[in-house]
């Protein structure tokens, strides 16, 4: 693979005009696609396969059409709105639901709205009507939002939207107003610390421009997937989120090893073959274990989840090819203009001689190299104390997590000013309860006759005195009799544990008891009853997710570092710095210990889909810094065969370039802290923590200290498995002599 990543080289370096303009060519094809990535995004897709909520949401689709709740209007009316301003804004809504497709305003319903409103009600609620699932609603919801303005007072009365379906359309206005906001903040940033970096406005420019394309071409993709699938509204911050640290820092370890290779005084051609058979086949290798990573999270037959992982998958894809195609082509494009200089450089010349007057640029680089390696050296001096020191500080910010509660409250999403929070609080007291009913179907073996019919009404009886119950709706029977629905208010918030409770309580005990779960298949559901499936089903798949993760992990640096212990090292200390994010984020979002700083809100829970998504970014992002690091190690004990002398010489040439990728990454995410709802703001928090961790008391202190420790059998390789694994000479020559030991 090697002498294939230097052939990549050659051909880049020869038709660069070509490859650039390539790659111009899909960003201007992909533009138009990219800034329409959000108009298909949905809130749905949680469905669960054969669960009871996906059993009613298909017999409400299939049999029930327009008498099962969807989205309904709150009209609230100022005490001195006039009576012909009253009968205006109701005459308003039905101008606008006329203009949609498949949702209609009944007419009975819109008299009786009108005839509250005239008789002094301050406050209606109007059901509108459809045939329509609650996730095929969504587009119907965010086309009203547009037209209705909710939340915007007109001529003293003022509409909001309630219902599930409005609160994924107006999650997806969020959505797309923080992830402008994201990217306006986040690009900046890294440039900044890439000219800090490197010291060169050209070289700075090459991993930032990588970056942008990176996003645009993955916001064109989203955009044709969301034409597939049900696609999540929050996928387009993932990718965000993702794509510019994964894009730049990928970008950064192939420049960086480049500007390397030339002020060692080789020629840019061989510096550029040289920097792509090594960094850039590091590279390649550890994108591709973070993408199949995030295609564990495909073992959860979720909809929403799988396709958050795509959108992450096809980022890290897409910041594969740019970094190994059009960076080497751009860099031989520029030529010594990557290297530190320019105005950049003048900068930094001025601040050395200002306050480092006795120390040349080689004298201050070798100065760096020097701290790394003592620092190093210092470390694998007390071994045992740095690995129980930092043990025990990652153990100690792990132990939250003992603690870990999930769930999945959309509408804490939002602010509290917020239209959708404000219009959804107002239905909720005026229906006594959740704006959501809980759904339960009855299916009979035929049409229902007096005895099924007669367990029906038992049935209603017995819900109106459970528990959790604020009323009891109409019966709803099919036109050929054959199943019948029933909707009960809870008298709890239809996110709050008390709605769970009762959707628990109604499945255990209530329905099991009754005359008609005898006569009948009843099964219950919506959407606090679909929200609890979900918890239950990702809850439940953890253990695969993280078996297929680990697992993958290990096989990924056995092959490439050609080792056993090596990799089961890495994936402990992985599982340590992860462990200790999980318990900074339920320290924060779930114990609500900085409620109010930055924003950050306590939700009482960690949401259920943000578990699998940061363990499995986590893992595969570590394995970024894994990779490029001991692939340097590794290097360097193939050349001497001396284990503490490689781990220190591959520590000082690499640790400054992984501390200003994780520095990158870090920020990024931070980024995403500062704009983001509380769940991307979980994701970021997460994200940001374990990656700060994993690149600074992991990498610089535990790795070399357990590196010490295992000595030469850190190199340990049975011959046999040594015979069939593939050898892809990573950042080795193949002609290098392998030193003795290193087999067994």
């Amino acid at each position: 693979m090697k002498d294939a990543m230097r052939s990549l080289a050659q051909v880049l370096g020869r038709r660069r005009r070509w490859v650039v303009g390539g790659w111009v060519l899909i960003v201007l094809l992909a533009l138009p696609f990219a800034s329409k990535q959000t108009d298909h995004l949905t809130g749905g897709g949680f469905d669960v396969p054969g669960s009871q909520s996906m059993k009613v949401s298909e017999s409400l689709q299939d049999d029930f059409g327009s008498q099962a709740d969807g989205i309904a209007v709150v009209l609230k009316a100022e005490p001195d709105a006039s009576a012909a301003d009253r009968a205006a804004a109701v005459a308003r809504v039905q101008d606008e639901v006329a203009t949609l497709d498949d949702v209609t305003f009944p007419a009975p319903a819109a008299r009786q709205a009108r005839r509250q409103l005239l008789a002094g009600e301050d406050v209606v609620l109007v059901p509108l009507r459809s045939d329509l699932s609650s996730d095929e609603l969504i587009d119907p919801a965010a086309t009203l939002r547009e037209d209705l303005e909710p939340g915007s007072a007109d001529a003293g009365v003022t509409p909001y939207l309630v219902g599930q379906p409005t609160i994924w359309a107006g999650m997806q206005e969020i959505s797309k107003e923080d992830l402008a906001k994201a990217e306006g903040t986040g690009f900046p940033i890294v440039a900044i610390i890439l000219l800090v970096v490197f010291g060169s406005l050209a070289a700075a420019a090459l991993p930032l421009a990588l970056g942008f394309v990176s996003v645009l071409v993955t916001g064109a993709l989203i955009y044709f997937f969301s034409l597939q699938l049900e696609t999540s509204v929050f996928v387009t911050n993932m990718a965000s989120m993702i794509g510019i640290g994964v894009a730049v820092d990928y970008s950064l370890f192939i420049l960086a090893r480049y500007r390397e290779e030339r002020e060692a005084g080789r020629e840019p051609a061989e510096a550029r073959a040289l920097s792509l058979s090594t960094s850039g086949l590091a590279v390649t290798f550890s994108g591709l274990a973070v993408i199949i990573s995030l295609a564990g999270l495909w073992m959860v037959d979720n909809q929403a989840l799988r396709s958050m992982a795509l959108g992450a998958m096809t980022v890290v894809a897409v910041s594969i090819l740019t970094a190994t195609t059009l960076l080497p082509a751009l860099i031989a494009m520029l030529g010594d203009r990557v290297l530190p200089g320019g105005v950049v450089g003048k900068v930094e010349r001025f601040f050395q001689r200002r306050f480092y007057r006795r120390r040349t640029p080689e004298q201050a680089a070798a100065g760096k190299n020097r701290f790394w390696r003592a620092w190093t050296e210092r470390v694998m001096a007390r071994p045992w104390t740095a690995i129980v020191g930092v043990s025990a500080v990652l153990l100690l910010l792990a132990s939250p997590l003992l603690s870990l509660e999930t769930g999945t409250e959309a509408i804490a999403q939002f602010p509290k000013d917020s239209d959708v929070r404000v219009g959804t609080e107002i239905a909720s007291e005026q229906l006594g309860g959740g704006t959501d009913p809980v759904q339960i179907v009855a299916r009979f073996d035929g049409p229902a006759n007096g005895e099924d019919k007669a367990a029906v009404v038992g049935f209603m009886r017995d819900l109106e005195g459970t528990t959790g119950v604020a009323g009891v709706g109409v019966p709803a029977y099919t036109e050929d009799g054959g199943s019948v629905l029933v909707q009960a208010t809870p008298s709890a918030p239809s996110e709050s544990d008390a709605a769970v409770a009762l959707v628990d309580r109604l499945r255990d005990t209530v329905v099991p008891a009754s005359v008609l779960a005898q006569q009948a298949e009843v099964n219950v559901g919506g959407e606090t009853a679909r929200g609890e499936d979900v918890r239950q089903q990702v809850s439940g798949s953890m253990w695969k997710i993280i078996l297929f993760v680990l697992a993958l992990s290990f096989l990924v640096l056995m092959v490439m570092l050609r080792s056993l212990l090596l990799p089961l090292k890495a994936v402990l200390m992985n599982l340590l710095s992860i462990g200790a994010a999980f318990g900074v984020l339920v320290a924060i979002f779930q114990w609500g210990w900085f409620d109010g700083f930055l924003g950050f809100e306590s939700q009482g829970a960690l949401d259920t889909i943000n578990i699998p998504l940061i363990f499995a970014i986590v893992f595969g992002l570590s394995m970024d810094y894994e990779v490029f690091l001991m692939s340097r190690i590794r290097e360097r004990y193939m050349v001497h065969g001396e284990n503490e002398r490689a781990v220190a010489e591959g520590l000082s040439t690499s640790a400054r370039t992984i501390s200003s990728a994780a520095l990158i990454m870090t920020s990024v995410f931070a980024v995403f802290v500062l704009t983001g709802v509380p769940s991307i703001k979980e994701l970021g928090v997460g994200c940001a923590v374990a990656i700060a961790l994993d690149a600074t008391l992991v990498r610089l202190i535990l790795v070399p200290a357990a590196m010490k420790l295992m000595g030469n059998w850190n190199w340990w390789f049975p011959s046999w498995l040594d015979r069939v694994v593939p050898d892809f000479s990573f950042e080795g020559g193949s002609g290098e002599p392998e030193p003795e030991g290193a087999k067994a």
